[in-house]
């Protein structure tokens, strides 16, 4: 179906960006062949570090004129296969595009290349006295994966997710034209919005160089409260109830003991509770430090009066250090003591939350599996990891299978979606399928096509 990269495409592509950009063979480590979870494995023919949105354009007219498909890699820290280049060819690196072009403080917007890290943005804005508010728990992810994926994060809650901050791109097409979809102005209703087809389409519609981000100023006071409780029914039954409170509630977090310990291990770093069997982690921000600190107060109150153990503020710089650095830490605490896993990415209606977990809990007892959880309990979107552990290749595999079709009918039948900010790729596409159904999946297809009619950007993921 595709081309081979002959001798030739090396030669034009080291002439379009520059020979010690574009590399081949063993010059491609192996860490090119996979993203976090090392799921799915493939190496790519040719690796090129691209740097400007002319040097994409001429990589992408040249792959599209000589039918070479192409994957579009950041720092690869995704999760579902979405950055491996599963039928070789072409890698565009955009780690490198990594410059922030301009900051608009009058009309509080950010210009980035598409490499610029997230923990980057947020501490060159914040210099500024303006807040990103997006906030995924993988802080060195690229600003062009976070958009590639609708990364949602901890602070979905109040803020809402990347796809709410992005006001304009610059993309090249497959076949190499470069367009503007959007821009500075705060509101559009010119037309079908080309803009928000790209933010979460993983790479597959077109390749994102330049993006405009929403900015909003820098909330004077940020208040976070750690709060444990007997058991994990509780804990995830006091959400519905502090959300019905109308509490002003930027973050929502919960975590389980186990998980915490795993953390403690991996850091080498004590978390300064053990009392709970699981964790509520809330935060409140806003511009008058005395109604945050009365919002916290009576949110405290209120996971008191629903079975909470006790209520810790998390106001001194070494608690949250503490505490913060722990959440952080869950995804490679697990993975380190798992050996090898796999994610559940599921999002459900908030009121079914612990229905959700309870069901997991479940399946690990049936299958005798461990599943591990944490997430973002405000926004129904959780993180469930099947651990191999001690089992068989082929025992894990079973188990695996079984686990990810119970998990994933449940959540349908929950109202709830196959994947809440960590996308679909290569990994989960029968999933989803199966979930919107041979209409949806059609309509998806056919805005591929008029994107991609040659199906090279990103093949065989997603849909």
């Amino acid at each position: 179906m595709y081309n081979k990269v002959t001798e030739n495409d090396i030669e034009f592509l080291r002439a379009a960006t520059s020979p010690d950009r574009v590399l081949v063979g063993d010059e491609i480590s192996e860490d090119y062949s996979h993203d976090e979870l090392a799921g799915v494995k493939a190496m790519p023919e040719v690796l090129v570090r691209a740097l400007y949105t002319e040097e994409v354009s001429k990589i992408m007219k040249h792959a599209y004129e000589r039918n070479i498909p192409v994957v579009v890699r950041g720092s690869g820290t995704g999760l579902v296969g979405a950055c491996v280049a599963i039928n070789g060819g072409i890698m565009i690196e955009t780690a490198f595009m990594n410059k922030i072009l301009e900051l608009d403080t009058e009309n509080l917007a950010v210009t980035v290349q598409p490499g610029v890290l997230l923990m980057e943005l947020a501490a060159f804005v914040e210099e500024h006295d303006l807040f990103y508010p997006p906030d995924p728990g993988e802080k060195s992810a690229t600003i062009g994966g976070n958009i590639s994926t609708n990364a949602g994060g901890m602070r979905a809650v109040k803020y809402g997710v990347t796809r709410d901050y992005v006001r304009g791109l610059t993309v090249v097409l497959p076949n190499g034209e470069i367009e503007t979809f959007g821009g500075k102005v705060v509101k559009n209703s010119a037309g079908y919005s080309l803009k928000d087809l790209i933010v979460g389409s993983e790479g597959t519609l077109a390749v994102v160089t330049e993006a405009i981000l929403k900015l909003v100023p820098l909330p004077k006071k940020s208040v976070s409260l750690l709060a444990p409780f007997p058991s994990i029914d509780m804990a995830l039954e006091a959400v519905p109830e502090i959300i019905k409170s109308k509490a002003s509630l930027t973050a929502i977090e919960f975590m389980e003991r186990d998980t915490i310990l795993f953390a403690e291990e991996y850091l080498g770093k004590k978390f300064p509770d053990k009392s709970g069997v699981a964790y509520l982690l809330l935060t409140v921000d806003g511009n008058m430090p005395l109604a945050v600190n009365a919002e916290i107060e009576n949110v405290a109150r209120l996971c008191v009066d629903m079975g909470a153990l006790d209520a810790f503020i998390v106001d001194t710089d070494e608690r949250k250090h503490s505490v913060w650095s722990t959440r952080g830490a869950f995804l490679e605490a697990i993975k380190a003591s798992a050996g090898e896993m796999d994610e559940c990415d599921v999002v459900v209606p908030r009121n079914r939350v612990a229905d959700f977990i309870k069901y997991t809990h479940k399946i690990a007892e049936e299958l005798a599996i461990r599943i591990p959880s944490f997430g973002h309990a405000g926004d129904g979107n959780f993180h469930v990891y099947i651990c191999r552990d001690d089992l068989s290749k082929e025992e894990f595999e079973k188990k695996l299978a079984i686990a990810f079709e119970r998990m994933y009918r449940k959540s349908y039948e929950l109202r709830g979606l196959v994947s809440g900010e960590h996308g679909i790729g290569y990994a989960k596409k029968s999933f989803m399928a199966e979930q919107y159904g041979a209409t949806q999946v059609e309509i998806m297809r056919g805005i591929k096509r008029a994107f991609d009619p040659k199906n090279i950007l990103n093949p065989d993921k997603v849909i």
